[in-house]
């Protein structure tokens, strides 16, 4: 047995150990706890039930042994009933006789009766005459006389009768234990008063004992007062009363048989706790061997798709098998979408080049921009509304002056004054001109940096607001039912309130964006068919959104090609960045976005799952 340090190391290795080592470890525990259970419960069952089986076997024993013993006192009983329904019987008690002596007593009719003593008795118990012949010397023996006198004198024959005309007990003289027939003397037909009692005696000895019995058996003078039973490994040691007269006992009747019951019971419990063991031992290693093929290879295959995943970085799909279709084929075939997701995530994020689309926050940035070009709107105004200091013409016809020779010296020193003075004007205009200038070049470098933080700003992830997704399908739905393209569209959409947390500008894109789609889709179908729309909570803290219309459709292969920039389904247009930009917008905005469609002429159904706004808790009135 492992000390509590060595079952403290087990226990400790089982648990660090691998999920085959543990699933090994709890089949190992259950099997030898269900070993010791089946153990305890077959014993329960099998002792008790063999248990009964000995105990009314060695009733068995006992009441075949107080039969035999009443058989073999019976036919001395029946012996000694001839003798006293007899007239012969009945007048030599009377007038005893030698020559009935010499016929009735003589050691060959005693030995022709298989008895070894005889006695006649008067209704006094006085004695007639008593013999006992042995039958090994066939020689009287006087002790064995006189003491079968005496016991018979000392005993209540009436009683030994029970009320009847004869009966029969067993009787001790010394080591000599004998069976005694009694019966009334009377006429050969019953009649007449008794005129004593007549006895016969038989020895009965450990042999004839064993013969009666069918078993080695003897007969012990120490009297026991009820069936005594000892036990061993292997026998049965049973001791029954011999009853006297009185129904004391007078010698006790031993003899020992095998306990094959309990011996069967053992090795009945033994074999069935051995084959059961074998059986549950043959059931845990099917089972440890099943759940190793059926569970643990395919999760060792799954953990080492992800090592090499992990290890390479490519985000290859995991072989399946296609015979399989339990919960193992059910984990590989979500295992394989989360890859393809990721996949397409992945190509999203490497691709993705095209701003999440106007937000709230560009009405401030517009605003910040129209405040910095205010001063370059002021100086361009300025600038086209201001005159020349100086009217030109007068300054040609000054100069014009100047050149002429008629003017006077004081004509002439005014003149050069006043052009000299106009040029100042324009030296000065030009470089106020000049630093207006300046000003409206630092206004639009400013234009610039808002431009530039805009753009930085417009790749993090918009603020979400509870919105009304109802009332923004039904905005856009008006907006799409006047789009003048020609075609008739019929629109159904649910009138209840559905609130979403979403930014409020950029799901009405993104739903306007999908209106449009389904647009084209219908009149690309022949111009006239009708988009649905459901809102369904989720109940997993999410509401989607579908829109379904009558369209084209497309094939469903071509599903994860169309959120790819640059893929369009329309052959006389290009770019396609509405359904990348509508996909990268939902993810920003915490939800997603899928196409679904049966085919080609089926028509197509748009998902837009968002996160439901959480329920705000009641407010409880404590001046209530």
């Amino acid at each position: 047995m492992p000390r509590g340090g060595a079952i403290a190391r087990i226990l400790k290795r089982a648990r660090g150990a691998s999920l085959g080592g543990k699933l090994l470890f709890i089949l190992a525990g259950v099997g030898l706890v269900g070993s010791v259970a089946l153990t305890l419960l077959l014993a329960a069952v099998i002792t008790p039930s063999f248990n009964a089986l000995e105990r009314q076997s060695i009733d068995g024993h006992v009441e075949r042994t107080r039969a035999a013993l009443s058989d073999f006192a019976t036919k001395v009983e029946n012996s000694v009933r001839d003798y006293g329904d007899w007239n012969s019987s009945y007048d030599y008690i009377e007038h005893p006789t030698k020559a009935f002596e010499q016929e009735s007593f003589s050691p060959l009719a005693m030995a022709n009766l298989d008895v070894e003593g005889m006695a006649y008795l008067r209704p006094d118990m006085g004695l007639v005459i008593a013999r006992w012949i042995d039958s090994r010397t066939s020689a009287e023996n006087v002790d064995l006389r006189d003491a079968m006198v005496a016991a018979i004198r000392s005993t209540r024959l009436d009683a030994a009768m029970k009320g009847g005309h004869s009966g029969h007990f067993y009787l001790r003289l010394g080591n000599v234990v004998a069976a005694v027939g009694v019966a009334q003397v009377r006429r050969s037909d019953g009649s007449g008063t008794p005129r004593g009692y007549v006895v016969m005696v038989r020895r009965i000895t450990s042999d004839q004992l064993g013969q009666l019995l069918q078993v080695k058996a003897r007969l012990d003078p120490a009297a026991a007062v009820g069936p005594v039973v000892t036990t061993d490994r292997e026998m049965l040691q049973i001791a029954v009363p011999v009853a006297g007269a009185d129904g004391a006992a007078v010698a006790a009747a031993s003899f020992a048989v095998p306990r094959d019951v309990s011996l069967l019971g053992r090795h009945m419990l033994w074999l069935a706790v051995l084959g059961s063991t074998i059986l549950l031992a043959v059931v845990l290693a099917v089972l440890s061997r099943m759940i190793a093929r059926l569970v643990l290879k395919p999760l060792g295959v799954v953990e080492g798709h992800m090592q090499r995943v992990r290890d390479s970085g490519s985000l290859s799909v995991l072989p399946e098998d296609a015979k399989r279709q339990d919960e193992i084929a059910s984990l590989g075939r979500s295992f394989n979408s989360m890859l393809v997701q990721l996949k397409d995530l992945r190509e999203q994020v490497e691709v993705q080049s095209f701003a999440l689309g106007r937000s709230e926050s560009a009405v401030a940035v517009m605003h910040n921009v129209r405040n910095a070009l205010n001063p370059v709107s002021t100086i361009l105004s300025a600038g086209i509304g201001q005159a020349a200091p100086v009217d030109r013409a007068l300054i040609e016809r000054s100069l014009a002056e100047l050149i002429a020779s008629d003017a006077t010296p004081d004509r002439r020193q005014k003149l050069v004054s006043f052009v000299a003075a106009a040029f100042d004007a324009e030296d000065k205009q030009r470089d106020d001109r000049r630093d207006q200038l300046q000003v409206g070049r630092d206004a639009m470098r400013q234009v610039l940096e808002i431009i530039g933080a805009q753009q930085q700003l417009a790749h993090e992830r918009p603020p979400l607001e509870q919105c009304d997704a109802t009332q923004i399908i039904a905005q856009n739905a008006t907006i799409a039912r006047h789009s003048g393209d020609g075609s008739s569209i019929a629109f159904n959409f649910p009138a209840k309130s559905h609130p979403v947390m979403a930014n409020r500008v950029l799901l009405s894109q993104v739903v306007g964006n999908l209106f449009s789609n389904a647009a084209e889709a219908i009149l690309a179908s022949g111009g006239s068919g009708s988009i649905n729309v459901t809102i369904v909570e989720t109940g997993q803290g999410t509401v989607e959104i579908a829109i379904q219309d009558s369209g084209e459709g497309f094939d469903a292969g071509n599903a994860p090609q169309l959120f790819q920039r640059g893929f369009s389904t329309r052959a006389h247009k290009s770019g396609g960045l509405g359904l990348h930009w509508c996909a990268n917008s939902m993810t920003a905005m915490e939800g997603s976005l899928s196409l679904e469609s049966e085919g080609a002429g089926m028509g197509a159904v748009a998902r837009l799952v968002l996160r439901a706004p959480r329920a705000q808790p009641e407010k409880t009135d404590l001046a209530a």
